[in-house]
């Protein structure tokens, strides 16, 4: 038999390699979130449940190229195609949503949101009456990806979907919400992202038995453009490729890898973003498990405290008025704002490090964190833009 270590045999052990008596003044390390990171853990309070999918396997969805149909089975389209058989189709345009002629082989979902984003607040409840009538398999997409690619927190974006989940059931009842898709984008925080996936299906969840439900969100997620930099091409990639494999492991029921050149993009850079999926689907298999997360403590930890403070957000400016009246006073702007600034200053101290961008070489800065946002206004801001 093993000999039983205890956590002070640990403790000892990592205070005679790190010379030091205060091993978790060392060892802890703050982050933007508030979350509580513990050095090491040995449980949890409370062991989460498995966290399904809304499909078996994760779709896979490459922008529309006709030189890619007989390699992809999952489309981003945002103009009209016909020929199409035997895939899925992701709808990316409002117009083509409500054009869009739908083959009987083909499965389709819209990633239309109704929501204005701008400081009217409205929300288009006519296209959501004619986007519902559709035969689409999910109908209306609940888009916080431009909240992320703005800069606001984990908690902030989780949030943010419950109240716009919550101004939907308002308007269209609760049988809505197994025809809402949430659209998110990955950062490059991995464990924290990983847990972010998980913490939604938390919530959604929960806010779905208030209706009767046990509702497992559908999730389409996507790499985010935050942290990708214009001169760093092949950095980009790798960065697109760790935001990719926490989306899969995070439990997403659709994965898009935006192209990692940027403005230089073209169909060979989407192609091979496209496949950096495919590497990662056939090469470890993480698109066909359940919740490749569950009983890792640290990431059933911060899944935990994610869905907790999220839900306590939302009840808050849910109190406050609701997400429409908020983004119309100004105050989601301002809470995204922020947080945003926060996350730029961070860049520019070196707390978090850009290899090519503020590490590697260091490249000095052209603007403030205050330069690059407004805060009156909802806008996609790339953190190396303060080095462009």
């Amino acid at each position: 038999m093993f000999e039983k270590i205890t956590l002070r045999d640990w403790e000892k052990m990592v205070q005679k390699q790190l010379k030091t008596e205060d091993i978790y003044a060392v060892l802890s390390k703050e982050n933007l979130e508030g979350i509580d990171v513990k050095p090491y853990y040995s449980n949890v309070p409370l062991s989460l449940i498995n966290l399904p999918k809304a499909v078996e396997s994760t779709h896979l969805v490459s922008p529309y190229h006709e030189n890619s149909e007989d390699n992809a089975f999952a489309f981003l389209l945002d103009q009209n195609v016909e020929g199409l058989a035997e895939k899925v189709i992701f709808v990316n345009n409002r117009d083509l949503a409500e054009h869009i002629s739908l083959a009987d082989e083909n499965t389709y979902f819209s990633l239309i949101d109704i929501f204005s984003e701008d400081s009217t607040g409205e929300i288009n409840v006519q296209l959501g009456k004619e986007l519902l009538a559709k035969n689409f398999n999910r109908n209306i997409a609940v888009d916080i990806s431009l909240h992320q690619n703005a800069g606001a927190s984990i908690i902030q974006q989780v949030a943010f979907a419950l109240l716009k989940t919550k101004e939907l059931t308002e308007n269209f009842g609760g049988e809505i919400l197994n025809k809402i898709i949430f659209r998110i984008a990955v950062g490059g925080n991995y464990f924290f992202e990983i847990a972010k996936l998980r913490a939604l299906k938390l919530v959604v969840n929960q806010f779905s038995k208030e209706f009767g439900l046990a509702e497992t969100p559908f999730i389409f997620a996507e790499t985010t453009l935050r942290n990708k930099a214009k001169n760093d091409g092949e950095n980009n990639l790798i960065r697109s490729t760790l935001e990719l494999s926490a989306a899969m492991i995070g439990g997403a029921d659709a994965v898009f890898s935006n192209a990692y050149k940027l403005d230089e993009g073209n169909s060979l850079s989407e192609e091979i973003s496209f496949k950096q999926q495919v590497v990662l689907a056939y090469e470890s298999i993480i698109n066909v498990f359940e919740d490749a997360g569950n009983g890792s403590y640290y990431i059933e930890d911060i899944t935990r405290q994610i869905a907790d403070k999220s839900w306590q957000l939302f009840l808050t400016l849910e109190n406050e008025g609701g997400y429409c009246a908020l983004l119309k006073a100004g105050k989601i702007q301002k809470l995204i704002y922020t947080q945003a600034v926060n996350e730029q200053n961070w860049v520019a101290e070196g707390k978090i490090k850009l290899i090519g961008v503020n590490l590697y070489p260091k490249l000095e800065k052209t603007k403030s964190a205050e330069e690059l946002y407004d805060p009156s206004k909802i806008s996609a801001v790339r953190l190396a833009e303060m080095f462009e």
